[in-house]
């Protein structure tokens, strides 16, 4: 008797180890449990941690509730000021409603990624190339916006959508380079010219204060000869102002002006006495070595 009843003990224990085995679940922190009985959705939804169901009769699926991070491939579209372009993006969802996500739409992954890159095709059609490349943020929220209409009604909520990057054609690429360029170089002009009207203003300037001072004017030659010859030249062309010669011929006093002359006359007048006697001994001596009537030296008579 004892061992028939602990035959069916043991018999009951391994029913309910089986049962049990085929009953327990176990949804994780992130994830949501939908039960179907016979097919039917179930009103409640498991959560996190150790649950049953009926084994052969329910059927357990979970839902995963973590934010998702979709690539939308690349979509070549023309903008609307005729450009081709090709855009890609990301979109940042999750399900906020396990139990639509999987009754409404068979699977919400591939469908957000479907109406991920209808919206951005759309989104380029409507688009100028200018908005492409610096307005993306009201791209993005228009593009959040037409996501998020027919996401609610699967459950799924969408977080963020981002535009990766914008293709451009080569051709395109270096028309906008050459545009650039031809930008940079314009207002590279219009600083020069600015520089060059505050330069004459200041030019100006220092010309009025120089002719009220003359001196102003050597000590500036001065500071420019010890500027040029910092650099090491072994030529220095140093240009003098009619302006200096003028004050040093008002600085020289008439006596000395006056002296100046005679002793330069009594300095010449003996060179130029010497010059003319050199002078007439040179053409003596070619008359003596071009004449006719030079006589032989003695060693050509005895020959």
């Amino acid at each position: 008797m004892i061992e028939e009843v602990l035959a069916a003990a043991a018999g009951a224990a391994a029913v309910f180890a089986v049962y049990a085995g085929a009953a327990a679940r176990v949804v994780k922190q992130y994830e949501r449990g939908v039960v179907f009985r016979f097919g039917r959705l179930r009103d409640d939804v498991r959560s996190p941690g150790f649950t049953m169901i009926v084994p052969f009769v329910d059927r357990l699926r979970k839902v995963n509730m973590q934010i998702v991070t979709m690539p939308v491939p690349a979509q070549e579209g023309i903008t609307r000021d005729n450009v081709t372009v090709r855009v890609d993006a990301v979109v940042y969802f999750k399900v906020v409603d396990p139990a639509d996500a999987v009754v409404r739409v068979e699977d919400y992954k591939f469908a957000v990624s479907q109406m991920a890159q209808t919206s951005l095709r759309s989104i380029i059609g409507k688009s100028d190339l200018d908005d492409l490349l610096s307005n993306r943020e009201k791209l993005n929220q228009g593009l959040e916006l037409m996501l998020d209409s027919p996401a609610m009604g699967w459950g799924v909520a969408i977080d963020r959508v981002e535009i990766k990057d914008v293709s451009l054609p080569e051709t395109m690429k270096r028309s906008m380079a050459r545009q650039a360029e031809a930008d940079r170089e314009r207002r590279a002009r219009v600083i020069n010219a600015d520089a060059e009207l505050q330069a004459s203003k200041k030019l100006a300037e220092a010309a009025g204060v120089m002719s009220a001072e003359p001196a102003a004017l050597q000590l500036r030659l001065l500071q420019t000869v010890m500027a040029v010859s910092a650099e090491k030249n072994s030529t220095l062309v140093l240009p003098i102002p009619v302006e200096l010669l003028r004050f040093l011929e008002r600085a020289t006093p008439t006596g000395a002006a006056e002296a100046a002359p005679a002793e330069q006359g009594q300095i010449t007048a003996p060179l130029s006495e010497a010059y003319l006697k050199g002078r007439a001994a040179a053409e003596e001596s070619v008359e003596d070595l071009t004449g006719t009537s030079v006589e032989p030296s003695p060693r050509e008579s005895d020959r």
